[in-house]
């Protein structure tokens, strides 16, 4: 998990130099593991103390990168709000020093893989392309996914795929599977509602609308939901564009959006793509 703080004023981004013997000496992002019964926001404040002696308060959650549910890092994005740079003198075994960058002073890195998350979160700051979203404390005992899967058709109508009853729809929930990405959950949903017509279909996962964890009772409450937003559309000529796919499991059906607001709030994130980035190294 990356603390990540920007001085927007100063155009600088928060630096510790590394004390670990295999990187000591260079610099990288505040980040660490997630202890124990802490929440993502609790560990990104520890993480940001211990590494830097700053206090801070988070501003969204910018980044999810994963290489499915065993391997998960959030990046956060927060402002400072306390406490004072470490020095050389208060070195330890967390980092040796902090210090504010400017980008353009030289500076060894640990990885250059931080760089593309710098410029997303000085991006961010100039213009959100996403509201402000940090995790929600609601429990989970996985890592699963909630599905907002949706289908356009030419003429402007949306719908929705539900599980559950036709009198209380509700977006369907499928748990990660362990050795793929997360992204691969929705193409088994889609295989398991669709199976006969699954291959003709083109599914995009845009990205995620909001996280949902509560990690104080281990190995019970420390799993992560993702409200994901995925599109699917026909890809073979000649099916009927203007309706959804056909849906041969009982326990799914589309649900049409026919309320305005919530149409046009739907539209906007998908036109926009105004969603939490999630990327995957499989």
């Amino acid at each position: 998990m990356y603390g990540y703080k920007i001085n927007s004023v100063q155009n600088e981004v928060l630096m510790v130099q590394e004390a670990k013997l295999e990187c000591h000496g260079r610099w990288y992002l505040p980040a660490g593991r997630m202890e124990r019964s802490e929440s993502i926001v609790e560990a990104m404040r520890r993480e940001v103390k211990e590494e830097a002696g700053l206090d801070c308060q988070p501003i969204t959650l910018l980044l999810v990168e994963e290489q499915g549910p065993q391997w998960i890092r959030f990046v956060l994005l927060a402002e400072e709000t306390g406490g004072s740079l470490k020095t050389e003198a208060e070195a330890d075994s967390e980092s040796l020093q902090a210090k504010w960058w400017d980008r353009e002073s030289p500076l060894p890195l640990r990885g250059r893989d931080i760089l593309c998350l710098i410029d997303a979160g000085f991006k961010y700051v100039k213009k959100p392309w996403f509201p402000p979203a940090l995790p929600i404390d609601v429990p989970c005992h996985t890592v699963c996914q909630r599905l907002l899967l949706t289908f356009s058709s030419p003429g402007g109508e949306l719908w929705v795929l539900s599980s559950g009853e036709e009198e209380d729809p509700r977006l369907p929930v499928a748990v990660s599977d362990r050795a793929l990405a997360l992204t691969w959950t929705t193409q088994r949903l889609m295989r398991e509602c669709m199976p006969s017509s699954f291959r003709k279909l083109r599914l995009k996962t845009w990205g995620i609308l909001g996280v949902q964890h509560n990690g104080r009772s281990p190995g019970k409450t420390d799993g992560v939901c993702f409200n994901t937003l995925v599109s699917v559309e026909q890809s073979v000529l000649g099916d009927d564009a203007s309706q959804p796919p056909f849906v041969e499991n009982p326990k799914f059906r589309w649900h049409k959006v026919d309320s305005p607001q919530a149409r046009e709030k739907i539209e906007q994130r998908l036109s926009s793509g105004s969603v939490i980035p999630v990327r995957s190294f499989f």
